[in-house]
């Protein structure tokens, strides 16, 4: 950490070189203390004037960030370590969250083209978040004036700037065509955050937006109700409707295949007590007893009933290819990819550690959910994975970097608890 302002921070004796952080856990402390109390003993003026100092130097480190991300793009420099892009290694290497790596990577890719919105950025004049703005629509003939309005404009009104520069350049009679609309077409879901995005062409969105609108509007409601809610439950009806083939909902038995993981103890102790560990809803969360009872009667239930390390079942050498049971576990416990640094889920497989050809056993320890990128990249020459993937993985590279992959921690904190 480098704190430049001697005369603002007297009780700090640092210099513009101390930039390295401490080395143990004392002197962090020691280093944390130090730095709180004198930041008490500023005054508003001091704290002002320390803050412009601050984010000065923050925007400079960030241009100087995304420059050599752009080279580390250009260079695909990311692949020595596995990634497979220049953000899942930035947050995987450096600890940040991936929108974050998702920015700076972005900006890095753009930085060749626009050495004066980047210089800004490197001089401490402009933020980052300014940069991001007009990254999509900045080019090496509008880089200085752009470079100028961000001197001068907020963030929210540079993203209108980019705004309207895009619809200018991309303006046509008539707007897109319905070929150029379909080819732009995504449904994305956020398992952690339980939501879906859309875009749809126009024709679709139209015919999805009154199909649900409808069907919100025929729901009963005692006027209490918000309409978000009841559009919710109107594309909730939507969808179990199809189990039939029908507009109306269906009359048998909803064929959505559940899992739900339950302690032994909680089948066999008739205690009556709703209990947060009652269950886990696979690729959702930890549920209570009367959420167990409600997806019982909506799907079709696979319990899984788990040891006292809660685990499934092992099959050792008895079989080569992982159970159906063995599968839901393993996804469970990793819920994406364990290559660190990968979320990848869709295109995700259950995989041997130790190859089942020389030795290895179809047990849980050793089998390891992995994209198909990952599954080849580690059985090449110059890669290793070894450990217990219920406890702790290591991956060395090429390179001689060692990281580590650990299972989920709702994986570890319901195992824990059991």
């Amino acid at each position: 950490m480098s704190l430049r302002r001697a005369t603002i921070l007297p009780a700090m004796p640092l210099t513009p070189t101390d930039v390295a952080p401490p080395a143990t856990a004392v002197t962090t402390a020691a280093f944390g203390a130090e730095l709180l109390s004198a930041v008490a003993a500023e005054s508003n003026e001091e704290l002002v004037a320390g803050l412009e100092e601050d984010f000065s130097q923050m925007a400079a480190a960030q241009g100087r960030v995304a420059a050599r991300l752009g080279e580390v793009e250009r260079r695909e420099a990311f692949r020595d370590e596995g990634a497979t892009s220049t953000s899942a290694w930035v947050a995987e290497r450096f600890g940040v969250s991936v929108p974050t790596a998702r920015a700076l990577a972005h900006v890095g890719e753009k930085a060749l083209d626009l050495p004066h919105l980047v210089g800004a950025v490197c001089a401490g004049q402009v933020s980052l978040d300014k940069v991001r703005a007009l990254a999509d629509v900045a080019t090496p003939e509008s880089d200085q004036e752009l470079c100028a309005a961000a001197k001068e404009h907020s963030v929210r009104e540079l993203a209108e700037v980019a705004r309207t520069s895009a619809a200018r350049h991309s303006a046509r009679p008539g707007g897109l065509t319905s070929a150029e609309q379909h080819e732009r077409r995504f449904v994305r879901f956020n398992d952690a955050l339980r939501t879906m995005t859309a875009q749809l062409p126009a024709e679709s969105y139209a015919e999805a937006k009154a199909c649900l609108e409808t069907r919100a509007k025929a729901i009963a409601t005692d006027g209490q109700t918000p309409w978000d809610h009841r559009l919710c439950d109107g594309f909730t009806g939507m969808v179990r409707s199809s189990a039939s083939g029908g507009s109306e909902p269906a009359e048998s038995p909803n064929p959505y295949f559940v899992v739900v993981h339950v302690p032994i103890k909680a089948l066999v102790e008739e205690s009556g007590q709703t209990t947060e560990l009652a269950g886990e809803l696979e690729h959702d969360g930890l549920i209570d007893g009367a959420t167990v009872k409600k997806v019982a009667c909506d799907a079709t239930v696979v319990v899984a009933v788990d040891d006292k390390a809660g685990h499934t079942m092992y099959e050792g050498r008895a079989r080569r290819f992982p159970s159906g049971a063995q599968r839901r576990e393993v996804r469970r416990r990793d819920r994406e990819c364990r290559f660190p640094g990968c979320a990848n889920v869709t295109f995700a497989e259950v995989h041997h550690i130790v190859e089942w050809k020389p030795g290895g056993g179809t047990d849980l320890p050793n089998l390891v959910f992995l994209c198909e990128f990952h599954h080849r990249l580690v059985h090449r020459n110059g890669w290793t994975m070894t450990g217990n993937a219920n406890e702790e993985l290591t991956i060395v590279g090429p390179t001689g970097r060692v990281m580590v992959s650990r299972p989920s921690a709702l994986w570890t904190r319901v195992t824990a608890g059991q």
